[in-house]
């Protein structure tokens, strides 16, 4: 059948007479093109190969390689590629999902096409980057006030995070890291995730909308990626919103784009982080297992689920040690806590029925970046890194017709 399909397929692409629109065409720089000849061209289909006529015109005032036109690589997307826009949509997918090599394999097994390992990485990496540009369009349109949405969520949850990517020595080269060294040997990706949330269960716990949640994410400066997630919750509803929560952990970044970008909202320290301060708490001042610290550290969580921060660094600021370096951790602990009090009013949040933890965009740092960009003996190049990242925000966030559309 793809023997068929292909000779059917050549048949059908060849039935033009090669494009040709006559001896001169508008080069696309103001220019006149003049027909030379006819040239042929092995492009590979999901159906198999194909050879393509193409009229080939030339330019003599575009310099080189500007000066050649080809019109009917243009008209079927196959300029500067010999894989056709259908391989390259397979490519991609499996690319942004799988080890390259691993993808190749699926390739050949599921599809009966055969492509070098490179070549997926290659086009991956091109996808992805066509996904970032209408990422930036999008952006830019949101922006001019060209987009908007009837979307009233009455819940909208922004919940910001960061990860390690482990990056090719170039691109970290001179960045301080946490090994024994003081090198790094990664590179944090910025991961938002936005959802909404209408419904409780039987229990009285919110509910995440199903399939409400949609990821944006870059190996980029706050700065940057600030911009990215205001746009996506744009997007999915913010100016209409009756109730905005941002959910992230303690960094600072994280609330000084929440103060930034989404002022007024309802901000909150993810439990759970909270939580592991307070245990490593208890090991600085107590030691790892003891059970004065194991004491002290149920004793400081039933305040924290309280909301009783104040008594929290009370406490804390109680402990004491003669160790200078262990005094310093302990005065960073207790500013952890007070500068995050007001986020950190659990109580309060959960008799509002706000989710109180993080775990949705802790999941997509697992989902989105981890499961495929963190394997063993992996490295990347930022460039590489955002490229699978962008696709794999599209993929997971329902949106990857929406890609081959604005491609299209």
């Amino acid at each position: 059948m793809h023997r068929a399909g292909t000779v059917l397929l050549e048949q059908l692409l060849n039935s033009d007479r090669g494009g040709h629109a006559g001896q001169r065409i508008d080069c696309g720089h103001g220019h006149q093109a003049e027909f030379i000849d006819y040239r042929h061209k092995h492009v590979q289909t999901i159906l198999g190969d194909v050879q393509l006529r193409r009229a080939y015109y030339h330019c003599v005032d575009c310099p080189e390689p500007a000066g050649g036109v080809i019109p009917k690589d243009q008209a079927l997307d196959i300029v500067d590629t010999s894989f056709s826009p259908g391989m390259r949509r397979l490519m991609a997918r499996v690319g942004a999902q799988e080890a390259f090599d691993a993808a190749r394999r699926d390739l050949a097994e599921l599809a009966g096409v055969s492509v070098h390992s490179k070549s997926v990485e290659r086009i991956s990496e091109a996808m992805g980057a066509v996904a970032e540009a209408a990422n930036r369009s999008e952006r830019a349109a949101i922006v001019a006030g060209e987009v908007t949405t009837a979307a009233e969520p009455a819940r909208l949850y922004v919940a910001i995070d960061g990860t390690g990517v482990p990056a090719v020595p170039k691109e970290t080269q001179d960045r301080a890291g946490k090994g024994v060294d003081g090198k790094a040997r990664t590179r944090e990706a910025k991961l938002g995730c936005v959802f909404t949330q209408t419904s409780f269960d039987a229990e009285g716990w919110p509910i995440r909308d199903p399939a409400s949640t949609s990821y944006v994410g870059a190996i980029e400066p706050a700065e940057e990626f600030g911009p990215r997630i205001a746009c996506e919750a744009a997007r999915r509803g913010l100016p209409r919103a009756k109730t905005v929560i941002v959910l992230g952990d303690g960094a600072p970044w994280i609330w000084n784009l929440a103060d930034m970008y989404f002022p007024g909202a309802v901000q909150i320290v993810d439990l759970y982080h909270a939580r592991e301060h307070l245990e490593s708490i208890g090991r600085l001042a107590f030691g790892t297992g003891s059970e004065r610290g194991n004491a002290w550290v149920a004793a400081r969580r039933n305040e924290l689920d309280d909301g009783d921060i104040e008594v929290i660094v009370a406490e804390i600021r109680k402990l004491h040690s003669r160790k200078r370096k262990l005094r310093n951790e302990l005065r960073k602990e207790a500013k952890y806590f007070d500068t995050n009090k007001l986020r950190m009013s659990y109580k309060h949040f959960r008799a509002r029925g706000f989710f109180v933890g993080s775990g949705v965009v802790e999941a997509g740092c697992k989902t989105v970046i981890g499961q495929r960009l963190k394997h063993s003996g992996m490295r990347w190049t930022v460039a590489g890194a955002n490229a699978i990242i962008a696709l794999r925000c599209r993929l997971l966030s329902h949106r990857w017709e929406d890609l081959w559309r604005s491609a299209a």
